[in-house]
């Protein structure tokens, strides 16, 4: 390849039309999904530690699903704060018909039957210790977890979810439940895996909005993945594409771009990340303090991940990016 003075590489950045012809990559509103909280209360409420994020009442929620529709959002991500007195140790809330996530499902499909529903398959939110499994003793069990996801599952694909995702990192779920799944008809509804989900300390806000993290025992360490580890995170895809994810995730997502490149370089599967409560908080704390320029690190921030190889993100900055590139940003 020529050297200077024959190659110049700022010829290529010298306006904005070459910068545009020439860039490798891009963020579209359909590369994003907007996870959403919901609530059983009549009104919604904001998230303290999540500025602008709000558990959504039923109602208000068929308003954010218009706004993300008309903005070219395919999908939203669907979380419930559960009520503490349908908390039980067998997490039986997770998996009752008429339970708020299911009830939330219907209302949406019937107003925007295009709009795919991604669900979270993990017992945290119905579990009175907090944690994604059954604790006995001080240990958390793993095929009784399974039983217990797959009743979740069907529940959910049921009620007509598009997507179920398991987040829990129990060891063999994915199989079981696609089995579980594919048994009762519903080949259709994709899977996808939590993957790489790490044990992370980015999770604090997301807990606080569903109302998990002052209940939660101990931590999730002996589950969720050690955040020193890569090599360990590639063998869970292999296994987890092995039972029959369509698509896996790397969790967090900006402190974790290197596994999102190193998934999608290793097995050119669609792979997603999910950019966190705590990235989010962060990146709101500092904009609002005026530290940082809102507009272009949302747009920077969310552009790393498309180079990084992933297919889609998972942020709660969906809407507020969406119409950034709207407007031309």
């Amino acid at each position: 390849m020529p050297s200077f003075p024959r190659t110049r590489m700022r010829r290529n950045r010298a306006s904005s039309f070459i910068r545009s012809l020439v860039a490798e990559n891009r963020v579209s509103a359909t590369d994003l999904i907007l996870p959403v909280f919901l609530t059983d209360a009549a009104k919604s409420s904001p998230v303290a530690s999540m500025p602008g994020v709000f558990r959504h009442s039923l109602d208000d929620v068929l308003r954010v699903a218009e706004q993300a529709a008309e903005l070219g959002i395919p999908a939203l991500a669907l979380f419930p704060e559960v009520d503490a007195a349908l908390k039980t140790p067998d997490c039986s809330e997770s998996w009752r018909e008429d339970n708020l996530i299911n009830r939330a499902i219907a209302r949406l499909k019937q107003g925007f039957p295009g709009l795919g529903l991604i669900t979270d398959v993990a017992l945290d939110p119905y579990n009175p210790l907090g944690h994604d499994g059954y604790l006995v003793g001080d240990r958390i069990v793993n095929d009784e977890t399974i039983e217990a996801l797959v009743r979740q599952a069907l529940s959910l694909a049921r009620a007509g979810t598009d997507i179920v995702a398991p987040s829990d990192m129990m060891d063999g779920r994915i199989g079981v439940i696609r089995d579980a799944l594919d048994a009762e008809g519903f080949t259709d509804v994709g899977l996808m895996s939590y993957a790489v989900k790490y044990a992370s300390a980015y999770y604090g806000p997301f807990r606080d909005a569903i109302g998990s993290g002052g209940a939660l025992k101990g931590d999730k360490k002996t589950y969720q993945m050690d955040t020193a580890n890569a090599l360990e995170g590639l063998r869970e895809v292999e296994l987890d594409i092995e039972e029959g994810a369509d698509t896996v995730m790397v969790k967090p997502g900006l402190p974790y771009l290197d596994m999102v490149c190193r998934v999608k370089e290793a097995f050119g599967v669609p792979t997603f990340a999910y950019q966190v409560s705590g990235e989010y908080a962060a990146i709101m704390a500092a904009t609002e303090n005026g530290w940082l320029d809102h507009d272009r690190v949302w747009l920077e921030t969310l552009l790393s991940f498309k180079r990084a190889g992933a297919d889609g993100v998972l942020t709660y900055g969906a809407i507020m990016v969406a119409r950034l590139l709207a407007e031309g940003a």
